[in-house]
C-alpha cells in the first residue's frame, strides 16, 4: 500500500485499497518506477564541506590506528553507539514511525543522543523519513534509490531537493511531533546544542580528561566518529535499497542486508521494514542478533520508560511471506491516516501504560 497517489504514478495502491489481511494486493500491479530526468542543481557549499569532512575522516582513521590513545578510541566508539541510537531508537523508530512510545526521561536522552549525531534535528529527520516511506523511490523520495547508489547514499545532500520532495513534505501530517516539547526544544536551540554536543565536547573531553592531543581529539573522536555514523546511516538508504534478499516483498528495492544491520544497530532488515514500518523491531527477528536498537528499547520497556511497543503478528507475517511480495505497504508509521484497519486490529502491543 502506498501514498496518496495514483497507481499509474507509483505502481502501488492506496492502503485503503488493500485486498488482503497482510496489507497487500491479490495480484501484482507494479509499474516500474524511474526517476525523472532532470539537471541537478549542485550545492557547492555542501560539496566542499563533505569533501573536507571525508578527507579529515581518512586522516582521523590513520591517527586512530597509529597515535590516538586507547581512551580516545573507546570514547569515539561510545559516541558512535549513543549517537547511532539517537537516530535508530529516537528519530527513526520513535518519532518517524511511532512504533513505540517513550516517557519524558527517555525522550530527553534520545534527543541528546540525536543531537550528538548531527543529522539535522529529529523533527526534520523524521519528517523527511516519513516522506521517504510514503513515496519510496519516486521523485518525492528525498534519497530516491532509482537515481543510483551515489545519489541515495550522499548525492541527495549535495544538490537541491526535487520540488516533489518539498511539496509532499508540506502535505504530511507532523502534528504529533510539533506537540512534543522535547522536539520543540531541540529544534529551537539546535544550532546552540549541536555544536556543543557534536563538536566541542567530543574534542575537549579527551584533551582535558586524559591528556590527548588536540589533533587526535579533533580528527578521531570528532570528525572520524561523525563521518562514520553518517555513512552508516546513509548505507540504509543506499546499500539496503540495492543488495540483499526480499523475503517479504520481492517487488520493492529495499532488501534484507545483514552487513548494514550490523553497523546500523538493526536498521538493515529493510525489506521487512518497508513492508511493516510500524514494527518497533524493524525486523522479524526473535532475538537481538544484529539488532541492538531493539535490545535498547526492550531494556527501557522493562524499566517502564518505553511502552506500547508495536509488532506484527506471526499470522500477518506468514500470509505476506506466502504471497511473496504482491503488494507494498507505504506508510510512515503507526497512526498514518492511510494505515489499514485490519493491520491495526492485528497488531501486538506490549508494555501498555496503565490507564
Amino acid at each position: 500500500m502506498a501514498p496518496n497517489a495514483t497507481s499509474e504514478v507509483t505502481g502501488v495502491l492506496n492502503e485503503n485499497d488493500a485486498e488482503t489481511i497482510d496489507g497487500g494486493l491479490v495480484k501484482d500491479i507494479t509499474v516500474h518506477k524511474k526517476a525523472e530526468k532532470r539537471k541537478l542543481h549542485i550545492v557547492w557549499r555542501n560539496v566542499i564541506a563533505f569533501g573536507y569532512l571525508h578527507l579529515a575522516a581518512v586522516y582521523g582513521a590513520w591517527l586512530l590506528l597509529t597515535s590516538a590513545r586507547l581512551y580516545t578510541v573507546a570514547f569515539a566508539t561510545f559516541l558512535y553507539v549513543i549517537s547511532g541510537l539517537g537516530i535508530t531508537a529516537g528519530a527513526h523508530r520513535l518519532w518517524a514511525h511511532r512504533s513505540y512510545k517513550a516517557k519524558l526521561p527517555l525522550r530527553i536522552i534520545l534527543a541528546i543522543f540525536n543531537t550528538i549525531a548531527f543529522q539535522d534535528c529529529a523533527m526534520h529527520w523524521a519528517r523527511d523519513h516519513r516522506v521517504h516511506h510514503k513515496y519510496s523511490e519516486t521523485d518525492a523520495d528525498p534519497h530516491n534509490a532509482t537515481r543510483g547508489f551515489f545519489f541515495s547514499h550522499v548525492g541527495w545532500l549535495l544538490c537541491k531537493k526535487h520540488p516533489d520532495v518539498i511539496a509532499k513534505g508540506k502535505q504530511l501530517d507532523i502534528s504529533d511531533m510539533l506537540q512534543d516539547p522535547v522536539l520543540a526544544f531541540q529544534k529551537k536551540h539546535y544550532f546552540i546544542l549541536m555544536p556543543i554536543l557534536c563538536f566541542i565536547l567530543p574534542t575537549t573531553i579527551p584533551v582535558y580528561c586524559w591528556g590527548e592531543t588536540w589533533t587526535n581529539a579533533w580528527f578521531v573522536a570528532t570528525l572520524f566518529r561523525w563521518t562514520f555514523i553518517l555513512n552508516v546511516t546513509w548505507l540504509v538508504n543506499s546499500a539496503a535499497h540495492k543488495w540483499g534478499d526480499k523475503p517479504y516483498d520481492k517487488s520493492i528495492n529495499p532488501s534484507e542486508n545483514p552487513s548494514v544491520a550490523a553497523f546500523a544497530f538493526g536498521e538493515g532488515w529493510h525489506n521487512y521494514h518497508h513492508v511493516f514500518p510500524w514494527d518497533y523491531k524493524t525486523a522479524e527477528l526473535g532475538n537481538y542478533r544484529l539488532n541492538m536498537t531493539t535490545a535498547f528499547i526492550d531494556f527501557f520497556a522493562k524499566v517502564g520508560w518505553a511502552y506500547d511497543l508495536k509488532s506484527v503478528s506471526n499470522e500477518i507475517i506468514k500470509k505476506r511471506v506466502v504471497r511473496t511480495g504482491d503488494g507494498t505497504h507505504h506508510t510512515w508509521g503507526w497512526g498514518d491516516k492511510d494505515q489499514d484497519k485490519i493491520e491495526i486490529d492485528h497488531a501486538t502491543i506490549t508494555h501498555r501504560k496503565d490507564e
